[in-house]
């Protein structure tokens, strides 16, 4: 499943996915696969993403 929600809080931040990656330590591509519902993050790697952007594990990952 897309998550939409990181990415609109990605892009809402002005931030682009290679932005993002460099900020929590990961690749362009885990973002991309991330956002695509490629690839399930770790529960490490979502508290990452959720602290780059201000939002909640809620907010991001949970319907």
């Amino acid at each position: 499943m897309k998550n939409l929600k990181m990415k609109s809080a990605r892009v809402a931040l002005d931030l682009s996915q290679q932005q993002l990656a460099d900020l929590i330590g990961v690749s362009r591509q885990t973002i991309s696969a991330i956002e695509k519902g490629d690839y399930n993050p770790t529960i490490n790697l979502c508290i990452a993403i959720c602290k780059a952007l201000n939002k909640t594990l809620d907010e991001l990952f949970w319907e």
